[in-house]
């Protein structure tokens, strides 16, 4: 039996549910989901692997319009894992209107190494006739090779879209061993977690002004033991994350150890302090070492 591998990009808008998809066909949590949109800032390679094929998922940055340095760093990100590949999935919403952003991505689809499937997500939201409605757009605007309705929450038709990807996969090598889930350290994997935990306990107040730096991360007999900085734009947003009489931090401190010790399977000591780094998001010198570095895309 032949064997098939490949690189597959994952794009889209903010929230439409690129994390979520690669999370299911994963069957485990790798990249992090939260309902603020621009969650994911890196890209994020998850590895897929059966005994027909191995498939490097690339979970994208949301493509949006920047508002500084960090947003361009995740557009340019995200727009160039175009190039490349063998195949590029696009996730759009299946209940709401095609738009400026939509057709902006589909635009620079065009220039795409391999084909294009549309993914339409969130069929669950529909009825029959408007998703038959909805795909009848789509098809006027591009000539995708596939057009794959999904629901990722459900899961409903993934187990289609990994056997149609198999089919248009080239036969190739395993570049990963079979138990790797993700060609990440395990560092960023532990900051995602926290960042992930910051965003849901502090919503709208402290979005996109949050980075984490992993300080230590030592494994002895008793577990691993993790040291990240929380950093933010100003002094206010410290407060916010520390809480009153650091009730906030304990509680991101507490579910983000509680995600560490299921994936790392050990149990997790985890200390973690915040630091303000004015304007950072709009400054070489921390972009770079906050990992976000457009001129490694």
């Amino acid at each position: 039996m032949t064997f098939k591998s490949g690189f597959v990009s994952i794009v889209g808008r903010p929230n439409v549910g690129k994390s979520t998809l690669l999370n299911h066909i994963l069957q485990t949590k790798l990249a992090i989901t939260s309902a603020t949109a621009q969650t994911t800032r890196n890209t994020i390679q998850g590895i897929y692997t059966d005994d027909e094929a191995q498939i490097i998922f690339m979970d994208t940055p949301g493509i949006h319009k920047p508002q500084d340095g960090l947003g361009s760093f995740m557009n340019t990100n995200a727009l160039n894992s175009i190039y490349g590949v063998d195949l590029v999935l696009f996730i759009a919403p299946a209940d709401e209107k095609i738009g400026k952003g939509d057709r902006f991505i589909v635009e620079r689809l065009k220039e795409a190494d391999g084909p294009v499937y549309l993914v339409l997500n969130k069929i669950d939201l529909l009825s029959k006739d408007q998703l038959i409605e909805k795909l009848n757009e789509w098809k006027e605007l591009f000539d995708f090779k596939e057009i794959i309705p999904i629901s990722a929450v459900e899961g409903d038709n993934i187990d289609h879209l990994i056997t149609t990807i198999k089919n248009d996969l080239e036969e190739g090598v395993m570049y990963y061993p079979k138990d790797h889930i993700t060609d990440h350290p395990e560092r960023f994997i532990m900051a995602e977690f926290i960042r992930e935990k910051i965003l849901y306990f502090t919503h709208e107040e402290v979005p996109h002004s949050v980075a984490i730096v992993i300080e230590k991360m030592e494994e002895d007999d008793n577990g691993v033991h993790i040291m990240a900085a929380i950093v933010v734009d100003r002094p206010s947003q410290k407060a916010i994350i520390i809480g009153k009489q650091g009730s906030m931090i304990k509680k991101i401190r507490q579910n983000a150890r509680r995600e560490m010790k299921r994936f790392l399977q050990t149990s997790v000591d985890l200390e973690l302090f915040v630091k303000v780094e004015k304007d950072w998001r709009n400054k070489q010198k921390y972009l770079r070492e906050f990992g976000y570095d457009e001129n490694d895309y």
